[in-house]
């Protein structure tokens, strides 16, 4: 099967006995569950455990996909669950970068200044950055919305809440991306001035 079929002919392939063909969907979107992973695990190995356990767990449920729904809502739901499932088991400390001792230790981090200097003037560098620096119900709005391009009610779907709550949720994750990107580039401003 060549990789221009869609989604849902690919599913239907694996499940007609093609299970070979699952690993088309795999690649097509290993990218952005890892990125969502990353989102809130924080940590590449586990961000790369997510996001296996992630499609195992899609390649088994493929029979309860619903082909009206959109393959990518369904997908993200499982790697937003597998996600909370393995914070919840890591007991990951989530704390609020508000905080002001987190402040403080991110003040005396120096590893922004070991980056590579191209990479450092970077527009996308600094927003994944800020968007590190959410927490991880914000990252994963914010990264289901302008990265995976999902509307509200998608990202309502993937995260079983209302439209409506994750319109307000966007907006605050806007403005927290917004001051965390005022805190990341405050010294770039001062070197321009």
């Amino acid at each position: 099967m060549q990789s221009k079929s869609s989604d849902n002919e690919i599913i239907d392939a694996v499940l007609s006995g093609q299970s070979n063909q699952f690993a088309h969907l795999v690649k097509r979107h290993q990218s952005y569950v890892f990125t969502l992973a990353m989102r809130f695990t924080r940590k590449r190995e586990e961000a790369e455990e997510v996001a296996q356990d992630a499609f195992i767990k899609a390649y088994k449920s493929l029979q309860g996909y619903k082909k009206e729904d959109k393959f990518t809502t369904w997908l993200y739901t499982i790697v937003y669950y597998t996600a909370m499932t393995h914070l919840r088991k890591k007991n990951l400390n989530t704390s609020s970068l508000d905080d002001e001792s987190n402040m403080i230790q991110l003040e005396n981090k120096g590893d922004f200044d070991e980056q590579n200097s191209v990479e450092r003037k970077s527009r996308s560098f600094y927003v994944n950055e800020a968007i590190k620096m959410l927490l991880p119900d914000d990252a994963s709005i914010i990264t289901l919305f302008y990265q995976g391009e999902q509307s509200l009610e998608e990202i309502a779907k993937v995260m079983n809440m209302e439209a409506n709550t994750v319109k307000v949720k966007l907006h605050r994750a806007r403005h927290r991306l917004k001051q965390k990107l005022e805190y990341l580039l405050q010294d770039e401003v001062k070197d321009l001035i």
